[in-house]
């Protein structure tokens, strides 16, 4: 009796938005993996739209807000800063040859970009939402503060001058220095943010607090179980050609490439937060909360330190 009132109670609590995420979810993901020939390129955006709003109504039902809910127009904003991000990954694998799409050939040059970008544009709102929805959990709530990485000026210009030597490195020896893909950007970015006074994790791990950071791990390895699992039976579909470590697949991701989606996210949010603090000086920066009471402290005299 008692599970059935929580049912009802769970029932009627649940947005509207949530219904219709949980409908694409179950609509595209059957026509995905049930069709023949090509179908992914009309059915991955309505599938991950979907797993996008799902998660959004669990974020809500479990802490009162979202980010759809915190202001509609902001997380419209995160599937367009979405494309442009993805793309730039795009131009690094350019380089690497890491991972190609299965069904490119039947799609011309403008048909690919316009169909990709409309894929791409659901990555960061579906990391951030899952991270979202991570933070929610009592585990994170109660990890306690840990070790401090104090952003002192000659730290920030060191994670800053070893980004773009990574970045070089990446495209010099590719063959060798693929992991850097995952690393280079946010290593350069990270600094960035903190000399420009943007939100950045450098504010919480400052004073110990891991929480966001490991928020984003979890969700962003939680999107990669699903982006990975929904890609197996799709074509168009990614393939993966990654050196030394292409053993041991969970579905086409060999198990180490798993490790790339940790600093993936922490990049997500680098670049996010960028942007951001270039379009917006004082707004909208405390739109992405990782974490329900997250911390506020001042570095600026720990930046200036030498």
């Amino acid at each position: 009796m008692i599970e059935r009132d929580k049912l009802k109670s769970l029932f009627k609590s649940w947005p509207v938005h949530g219904w219709l995420g949980l409908g694409l979810v179950a609509i595209f993901w059957t026509m995905n993996w049930s069709l023949s020939g090509l179908r992914t390129h009309w059915t991955f955006f309505p599938l991950w739209l979907g797993y996008c709003l799902t998660v959004d109504a669990l974020v809500l039902l479990r802490k009162g807000d979202s980010l759809l809910t915190r202001s509609f127009w902001a997380y419209v904003g995160l599937f367009l800063v979405s494309v442009p991000v993805w793309w730039l990954f795009e131009l690094l694998n350019w380089r690497t040859q890491n991972w190609f799409y299965e069904g490119r050939q039947f799609f011309t040059n403008l048909q690919y970009v316009v169909l990709a970008s409309v894929s791409f544009s659901t990555v960061i709102p579906a990391v951030f939402g899952t991270a979202e929805l991570v933070s929610t959990f009592d585990w994170l709530a109660k990890v306690r503060p840990r070790w401090r990485i104090v952003p002192t000026q000659w730290r920030l210009i060191g994670f800053f001058v070893v980004g773009w030597l990574m970045l070089a490195l990446l495209f010099l020896w590719p063959l060798y220095c693929f992991p850097f893909l995952w690393l280079s950007v946010y290593f350069i970015l990270e600094p960035l943010n903190v000399w420009l006074g943007n939100h950045s994790l450098t504010h919480h791990v400052a004073v110990g607090d891991w929480r966001p950071v490991l928020a984003l791990w979890v969700g962003c390895l939680i999107c990669g179980f699903f982006w990975e699992m929904w890609n197996f039976y799709s074509y168009p579909k990614w393939v993966y050609q990654v050196p030394f470590v292409d053993v041991i697949h969970i579905f086409e991701m060999p198990l180490l490439g798993y490790g790339g989606y940790l600093p993936f996210s922490l990049e997500l949010y680098a670049i996010y937060h960028l942007v951001m603090g270039l379009l917006y000086r004082e707004g909208k920066r405390g739109f992405v909360q990782i974490t329900n009471d997250p911390v506020k402290c001042n570095i600026s005299d720990s930046v200036g330190a030498v």
